[in-house]
């Protein structure tokens, strides 16, 4: 993941100023790589090598399916690539809030089919697909049950409290000295926490707990497993009550699946389709570089990440989920999607079924959607 938020400002000047129209258009027209917004703190850093490597060439472009030109009301799926890019010898190994949001809005919906790409797009780029049949987004967050028994809990709000009554109270348990003598110095120490007869009436229990604890210890002795619970329930019929409760554990991250149907119905439409699908394979495959030993490299590097906007238009969609950025973490390719092998003259398949597995990198934060108001959010 990258080592430092993008400068959205700078970005958002970046991309409205006239030079950037203007070059955008000529490399769409020539069929050129559209400039992007390069940071300068990542142009200048010394740490970053300036030794040109064979992984690090950018190839650009638009590729599209199917070939019909996309006009101000057409719904599509854009797909930009972007280059991974970590720091060497950076220290701040985890990245800051926000690390994982789109950075990329190129407007390419319109371009003709005369001004896409004739070669697969490497480092770079961007593809267009329709938006398939089935589409949806989840969210979901880590919870567990957490139990913590009256007891249990009474020593933890000892040890808030006054450290010295937590310390009597393991003493007791651990057998370094008798319930009645670390009784007294308890009262004391946890009577500012607990009115007269709480303190009594956790005392009581705690003695019960002891008695059963030392009972199921000695059981044990004769090979009977028979645990603390199950002799208090014996005993009085009741339990601890275990003060169940469901606790947040953490963040997930959210994967998407596409399916696209690809059926060309000419020459430069099968070309599309052959260098899209060889684009994602590409651009979701590590890189290998650098230093070797014995002709096998020692590191391998990231595979590029994938930026996926729902469009209408030039603009992103008004309704639909958004998204981070992702890796792609599975392409598979179906060329007999019609149960039969057949193909055209080039040898084209003449149906295949694409499916493209995405994983974002970064989880979906509460504060996410205040920079996102419109639509459903992420």
């Amino acid at each position: 993941m990258p080592n430092f938020p993008p400068n959205y400002a700078a970005q958002e000047k970046f991309y409205a100023s006239e030079e950037y129209q203007t070059g955008a258009k000529k490399a769409i027209a020539n069929n050129q790589p559209i400039p992007t917004y390069q940071d300068p703190e990542s142009v200048s850093d010394s740490r970053v090598t300036s030794q040109p490597s064979r992984s690090s060439k950018k190839r650009g472009g638009i590729l599209r399916y199917p070939m019909e030109a996309l006009t101000g009301t057409t719904d599509y799926l854009q797909i930009d690539i972007k280059e991974y890019i970590r720091q060497p010898g950076n220290t701040k190994l985890i990245g800051a809030k926000g690390f994982g949001r789109n950075t990329l809005n190129n407007a390419v919906g319109a371009t003709r089919s005369g001004s896409l790409a004739t070669k697969s797009v490497q480092n770079t780029g961007t593809i267009l697909l329709q938006i398939p049949s089935d589409i949806k987004d989840g969210n979901s967050a880590n919870y567990g049950e957490s139990k913590m028994n009256t007891l249990t809990g009474a020593a933890a709000g000892a040890l808030a409290g006054g450290m010295k009554a937590g310390a009597e109270l393991v003493k007791s348990l651990g057998g370094q000295q008798t319930f009645d003598e670390s009784k007294e110095k308890i009262k004391n120490d946890i009577g500012a926490n607990l009115a007269p007869g709480e303190t009594e009436a956790l005392l009581s229990a705690a003695q019960q707990g002891l008695t059963a604890k030392a009972t199921s210890a000695a059981l044990g002795v004769f090979g009977a497993n028979v645990s603390t619970e199950q002799l208090l329930a014996r005993q009085s019929g009741q339990i601890f009550n275990p003060n169940l409760e469901l606790l947040f554990n953490g963040p997930s991250l959210r994967s998407f699946s596409f399916s696209f149907k690809m059926t060309p119905r000419s020459a430069q439409e099968a070309r599309q389709c052959k260098l899209i699908i060889r684009s994602f394979k590409q651009n979701m495959a590590p890189k290998t570089g650098g230093d070797t030993i014995g002709g096998s490299a020692i590191f391998m590097k990231s595979p590029n990440l994938f930026e996926l906007r729902y469009r209408k238009g030039n603009k992103d969609h008004p309704f639909l989920n958004k998204f981070k950025q992702c890796f792609l973490t599975n392409v598979a390719v179906n060329y007999t999607s019609e149960g039969v092998y057949a193909t055209y003259d080039d040898a084209t398949p003449i149906s295949m079924q694409l499916d493209l597995s995405f994983k974002e990198i970064e989880p979906i934060y509460f504060d996410d959607y205040d920079k996102s108001p419109t639509g459903v959010g992420f």
